[in-house]
């Protein structure tokens, strides 16, 4: 019997006997039948010709298709359970993919601190320039999410804090509008009293400058968050992703809205030519102002 027709009784039984549901189906047909048009134009279209140098082969192809492991444990997740009920109904007499291992999961993102861990940590001693500099980082990483290189690329025209708003460009090049919080803002205009002393007159268009009056980099941001995590008690380090990560899961926990906390993210799994028209600022800066721990709550500055 053609491996085509056995895929379609596979998945008329997954429905019919097992219950599954149509998005599972779906996928399991997904991850199967774009292997199984490969194989059909290679000539393998039979059970037996099913061995294992064949998915050898196919695992070799996922991987310079550029495939993650997780996808890649997917698709192999997937075959086993198609294998299965070959061998079940006797399509197959060997499993083929016996020994044949999916590769390791890599671990998923750090744990997001929690609303009380992230409000310890931004109450900063604001003792000295550089730490009313990294507050004020610290703050708008937080209160955006952020990503690391969005942050030293903004510019001073990138902000508008009489209307809390945020000119961002990221991935692709792409610019999104996000809402910036009361606390942030405020931490913003003491930075920028700072940031005029520093240049006196010289010309700089970065919103965080170091010490040398140049954009501030990337590296000198993972080491002011580091020496702040430490110096705060925060359980291992402090990075910026584990601010954008705690921000996303804030929000979402909060509002519910994961369409509106992908837009604020800009977030990759929304497609790459979209042009982000679906929710306007209005929409996002409602979801914002209701969600976010230090959007328009009265919190004491620090």
């Amino acid at each position: 019997m053609q491996l085509r027709d056995i895929q379609q009784r596979w998945l008329q039984q997954l429905e019919g006997e097992r219950g599954l549901a149509q998005l599972t189906i779906k996928n399991y047909n997904r991850l199967t039948g774009i292997d199984i048009e490969l194989l059909e134009r290679q000539g393998i279209e039979a059970t037996e010709q099913l061995t294992r140098p064949v998915f050898e082969r196919l695992l070799v192809g996922w991987r310079r298709e550029g495939l993650g492991e997780r996808s890649i444990a997917l698709k192999l997740s997937a075959w086993r359970t198609f294998v299965q009920y070959m061998l079940d109904y006797q399509h197959l007499s060997d499993d083929p993919l016996s020994g044949l291992k999916a590769p390791k999961i890599p671990k998923r993102l750090p744990k997001n601190l929690d609303v009380d861990s992230i409000s310890h940590l931004l109450e900063l001693p604001l003792d000295d320039e550089i730490a009313i500099r990294d507050s004020a980082m610290m703050e708008l990483l937080y209160s955006s999410g952020l990503r690391l290189a969005e942050l030293v690329s903004l510019d001073m025209d990138s902000i508008d804090l009489r209307y809390g708003q945020l000119r961002v460009v990221g991935k692709g090049s792409k610019t999104r509008i996000v809402p910036v919080g009361k606390v942030a803002i405020k931490a913003i205009q003491r930075w920028l009293k700072v940031r005029a002393t520093w240049l006196a007159t010289r010309p700089e268009v970065a919103l965080f400058i170091s010490q040398r009056n140049q954009r501030i980099s990337q590296r000198t941001v993972q080491q002011r968050l580091n020496y702040w995590g430490k110096q705060q008690g925060v359980v291992g380090n402090l990075h910026p992703h584990k601010l954008r990560h705690s921000f996303a899961s804030h929000m979402l926990e909060s509002s519910g809205d994961l369409r509106a906390v992908q837009e604020l993210l800009g977030h990759a799994n929304l497609s790459t030519t979209q042009v982000y028209t679906h929710l306007d600022f209005k929409r996002l800066a409602e979801v914002y102002d209701s969600a976010h721990p230090r959007a328009t709550k009265g919190k004491k500055s620090s």
